[in-house]
C-alpha cells in the first residue's frame, strides 16, 4: 500500500484498526455481501486473484472480508498489520 493511500475504517473492534480511523492491514478484500456471507473467514485478500469479481448495486451491498476481531485469530487471514 502506498504511503499516500489510506483506507479509512470506523470499525474499532477490528485487529487492523488504528488511531485516526485507519486500516493498518497491508491488504484488504472488499466484496459483495452475498459472496462474503457464503465464504469462510479463510477466504480473504490472499485468494483474491483467483476469485471472480462480484457485483454490487450500492455500498450497502458490500463488505470487508479482511475484518478480524481485535482479540481474534489473525492466523486465519494471513494478512500482516502495517506499523
Amino acid at each position: 500500500m502506498s504511503q499516500n493511500q489510506h483506507i479509512h475504517c470506523l470499525v474499532d473492534s477490528c485487529h487492523y484498526w488504528s488511531d485516526g480511523n485507519r486500516c493498518q492491514a497491508n491488504e484488504i478484500m472488499v466484496t459483495s455481501d452475498s459472496f462474503g456471507a457464503s465464504q469462510p473467514d479463510e477466504v480473504d485478500a490472499k485468494q483474491s486473484m483467483a476469485l471472480s469479481p462480484t457485483p454490487a448495486n450500492t455500498c450497502m451491498d458490500t463488505c470487508c472480508k479482511t475484518f478480524v476481531p481485535h482479540e481474534g485469530n489473525i492466523e486465519v487471514d494471513e494478512i500482516e498489520r502495517m506499523t
